[in-house]
């Protein structure tokens, strides 16, 4: 069955957001789901947008997204295109949706002039890396992710 993939619409926030959690229950991550779709609404469609997202349908049936931002290279001095998430749900794998929804977003990162597409990948998803790996992407060994949430956040940009 062929995929479409088409840009997601403000109506399609219910169906992405589903999509989200899916991905976390896979990723053993529901935990920290707290967005709600009025908040995915806000960053995708509002007055300010900041991701974009697109979803893979099998006819009328959503079985797959990717989620993608602008982030900048101070090196190459071009924005880059971030990959935040892709995922295909588990019974539509092996149908090669994954890989065109990233011939898709690559195509985009092109169109636009970007210098890199990147994203991260868990360390335990192997099938991930080794998915990655077979459309000719380096895994970089070197790089670890650092993140302020929460508290930490909170307290490292408030007010000295």
């Amino acid at each position: 069955m062929p995929l479409r993939i088409e840009p997601a619409r403000p109506r399609d926030t219910a169906v992405l957001h589903a999509l989200i959690r899916a991905l976390s229950e896979y990723e053993r991550l529901t935990h920290l789901v707290v967005g709600t779709e009025a908040q995915l609404r806000e960053e995708l469609f509002g007055a300010r947008p900041v991701v974009e997202a697109v979803l893979g349908w099998e006819d009328e049936r959503p079985v797959a997204f990717a989620l993608y931002f602008h982030n900048f290279s101070t090196f190459l001095a071009r924005r880059g295109l971030y990959l935040e998430d892709l995922f295909v749900v588990p019974e539509a794998r092996g149908r090669g949706y994954g890989k065109a929804l990233m011939r898709h977003v690559a195509r985009v990162a092109v169109e636009r002039g970007c210098g890199r597409f990147e994203w991260a990948v868990l360390d335990w998803n192997q099938p991930a890396i080794d998915f990655y790996r077979s459309l000719g992407a380096e895994v970089l060994p070197d790089w670890r992710i650092g993140r302020l949430t929460g508290n930490a956040l909170a307290a490292l940009g408030s007010a000295d």
